[in-house]
């Protein structure tokens, strides 16, 4: 049985009310420990440690900071079997998806920015005939929030607290109390690397006390959330009225947009993967698949087969493509679409079914599924279902197909297949996300903006626009 603890001023600590949350594991439905669920004693004491420690950290060289985050990075490689083997027993994701991608990101995470601070330049102004120049400074904030979700457990984690503590901040940090299994280790990390104390303290618990004390706290001075749309709305509602500053990362409900002049065998691949990586739970999914009508059987009925090859198991093994949904109450909103889909009319092409994996009976599996609807304003093609489910439907017209991909409430990301370079300009242009990917999907250079519009969030993170929010710029003119 695994106990995590809080990780304050550098030290592993139990919460303060001894108050306890099971976790499961989503392979096999099992409780394997247990994590604190912290009071806002334990968010308090976090917060002292983060404020002593901040005068020394902000005034740390940035050579320093960058020496001691690119010596976390590296520990994280040496550690990298037993991070991804920790990710695929808390999150249900194959331990071959944790070991490729999510902690190398996590580790590249703290090298980008490690090396990013050393760049980060300040603006000067020369102001011509008024003997006068401008010189912006951009000063860390003090102690800041950040709070990161169960689907990408260490990877977003590391994407908020990296670039906070690069800038010279100190964190109050809570990971998903779904999956706070690398997270806890990561403090074992970052003591070996010569992190002082205080300058990340990691607070586990629910969103509902932990959480909300982290997002009411008087002298938090920002929040870094990524999330749920409803949460996102309730973090902004008690941090604007505080003058808080607010980045919010929430959901996605993306489009998938195929025309018929597409590298066809590219797009099918990809598509695969942008439809049900990471079990379909990623924000930047491509949920809602549109396909010129000219080819829409023949995408029907290979994108089909190439699903149908995909094998749902355990995470452990090394020839699972599918592993386990993160939890049961998940797996059961997952497989409630599936009925609202039969409500709507629409047609199971593939999948729609929970699978029982022997030997793990009680584990959190279910088919990769693949939706036929005839409209788009249909309940599973306008509400983000987090899961391995995607919709296909044909269109006829680019305005047709663009009017489609705008109409829901979200604007995170948008994929477009198509060799025609002014209708790549022209879609670009008009499709309404943060991130369009053209004949490509996923494919991230960190020194780019991240982030959406309308449902999908607030504000940017990646690259400089990361060190922008989690500092404050002040101007200075001096007349000479």
């Amino acid at each position: 049985m695994n106990k995590i603890k809080n990780y304050i001023n550098g030290q592993f600590l139990n919460p303060s009310s001894n108050v306890w949350i099971d976790n499961y594991c989503p392979a096999n439905g099992k409780v394997y420990g247990q994590i604190p669920n912290a009071s806002k004693a334990d968010v308090e004491n976090a917060y002292i440690a983060a404020k002593s420690a901040f005068p020394s950290w902000s005034e740390t060289t940035l050579e320093e900071r960058s020496r001691i985050l690119i010596k976390i990075s590296e520990l994280l490689e040496a550690n990298l079997q037993r991070f991804a083997e920790a990710e695929s027993k808390d999150n249900g994701k194959p331990v071959s998806l944790a070991k490729t991608i999510d902690i190398p990101r996590a580790a590249s995470n703290f090298r980008f920015f490690g090396n990013a601070i050393t760049q980060f330049a300040s603006e000067s102004h020369e102001s011509i005939g008024q003997d006068a120049i401008n010189y912006t400074l951009h000063q860390p904030i003090g102690v800041v929030g950040c709070i990161s979700p169960w689907n990408l457990p260490l990877y977003l984690f590391t994407w908020k607290i990296a670039p906070a503590i690069a800038a010279g901040n100190c964190v109050v940090a809570k990971p998903s109390e779904i999956t706070p299994m690398t997270a806890y280790l990561l403090g074992e990390i970052c003591t070996e690397a010569g992190l002082p104390r205080g300058v990340l303290n990691i607070v586990h618990g629910l969103g509902s006390t932990t959480g909300q004390a982290i997002i009411e706290h008087p002298d938090i001075k920002a929040i870094s959330f990524t999330g749920g749309t409803e949460t996102g709305a309730h973090i902004a509602r008690v941090a604007a009225p505080m003058f808080k500053k607010l980045s919010l990362e929430l959901g996605g409900k993306n489009p998938n947009i195929i025309f018929a002049d597409c590298n066809y065998n590219d797009m099918l691949e990809t598509t695969v993967r942008s439809s049900f990586a990471n079990q379909g739970q990623i924000c930047l999914c491509g949920s809602r698949i549109f396909v010129e009508a000219t080819i829409y059987e023949k995408f029907k009925t290979d994108f089909v087969k190439k699903v149908k090859q995909l094998k749902v198991g355990h995470p452990s093994k090394e020839d699972t493509n599918i592993g386990a949904l993160v939890s049961k109450p998940h797996l059961e909103k997952v497989m409630q679409y599936i009925d609202i889909a039969k409500e709507e009319d629409g047609t199971i092409l593939y999948g729609g079914n929970k699978v029982t994996i022997a030997g793990y009976e009680d584990g959190y599996y279910i088919e990769p599924t693949i939706i036929e609807v005839t409209t788009d304003e249909c309940r599973v093609n306008q509400e983000e279902i987090f899961g391995p489910i995607v919709t296909i439907m044909p269109f006829n017209t680019e305005d047709h197909v663009l009017q489609m991909a705008n109409k829901v409430k979200y604007g995170l990301s948008a994929t477009l297949w198509t060799n025609n370079l002014k209708r790549t300009m022209r879609m670009s242009n008009q499709l309404h996300a943060g991130i369009i990917w053209v004949n490509t999907w996923m494919l991230r250079d960190l020194r780019t903006p991240f982030g959406g519009v309308k449902a999908s969030g607030v504000g940017r993170e990646g690259g400089f626009e990361a060190f922008r929010f989690f500092t404050e710029a002040k101007n200075v003119c001096i007349k000479y």
